[in-house]
């Protein structure tokens, strides 16, 4: 299973782009590459083990598959970002175009994708989703990037309803032993909204490696960890002021990342 981090706990950074060329609102791709060069040196002076790149600001989004112009502009940015920084890069094609991702990371070396719809049936504000990973898992061995490039699956995803009541223990294990990820994602409700410690918990006695997506904070991260975390995606509490609009705040990228190494040491200094 690739895994291309080199410690954990660890703490990926979230570059969320402005509008693109072919989203509703239209969009300037020198301006996203500028945005993203930006926010990728801030998270990595910040000590980031990762980065991932994210069309936030496609919003209406496509649902599963995305307009080749938001491709072709992503393509542009990841390579710029994956030239400027040396820790591993990752790509979430918003809102669950993982074959797209997939296809960037062929074209850019980055290494890692998010899935927001991988192993569920989702409602959410794009209409149904219908689950990827089947389409994901053929695009990455078609591409022989089988060992090159991690799959990082959501489940029970924000700005979702899952359309199954499976308990959340199914639908863990399904993502790793049918879909084949090779990490999942537990997150709140909504951008910004902390995922339930119990949720956290609850996954971890499942698989091992389960990240936070969202709501990450210097307050909670100590709890996530006991519940068994491995790692946190972090885009809004990075950002000046807390804000999702703003640029990323490298002083407050430290404060968290700190904190995590600091509970980190703890576990390690305690042999667990």
């Amino acid at each position: 299973m690739p895994w291309p981090f080199r410690r954990e706990p660890v703490v990926i950074g979230v570059i969320h782009l402005p509008p693109l060329p072919g989203s509703p609102r239209g969009g300037n791709v020198e301006r996203a590459v500028d945005s993203a060069l930006r926010d990728a040196a801030a998270l990595e002076e910040g000590g980031v083990d990762g980065v991932i790149v994210e069309n936030l600001g496609d919003a209406p989004y496509a649902g599963t598959d995305v307009p080749k112009a938001t491709v072709a502009a992503m393509t542009r940015v990841v390579s710029e970002v994956v030239s400027s920084v040396e820790v591993p890069v990752g790509v979430n094609v918003l809102r669950s175009d993982g074959v797209a991702a997939v296809d960037i990371c062929a074209a850019t070396g980055a290494e890692f994708v998010r899935v927001n719809a991988y192993v569920e049936a989702l409602a959410t504000d794009q209409g149904l989703l219908n689950p990827v990973a089947r389409d994901v898992i053929a695009e990455r061995r078609m591409l022989g990037l089988e060992g090159d490039v991690a799959i990082l699956a959501d489940v029970r995803v924000k700005h979702a309803s899952p359309l199954d009541d499976r308990p959340l223990e199914e639908v863990v294990a399904d993502a790793v032993e049918r879909g084949l990820a090779d990490a999942v994602i537990v997150t709140g409700s909504r951008t910004g909204s902390p995922a339930d410690p119990e949720d956290v918990r609850r996954a971890s006695s499942v698989v091992e490696r389960i990240l936070v997506g969202s709501g990450v904070t210097p307050e909670n991260v100590g709890g996530f960890l006991k519940s068994g975390a491995v790692g946190f995606i972090v885009g809004t509490w990075f950002k000046r002021g807390g804000d999702v609009s703003s640029p990323v705040d490298p002083s407050r990228v430290r404060e968290l990342v700190e904190t995590v190494r600091g509970f980190g040491r703890a576990k390690s200094d305690h042999g667990g």
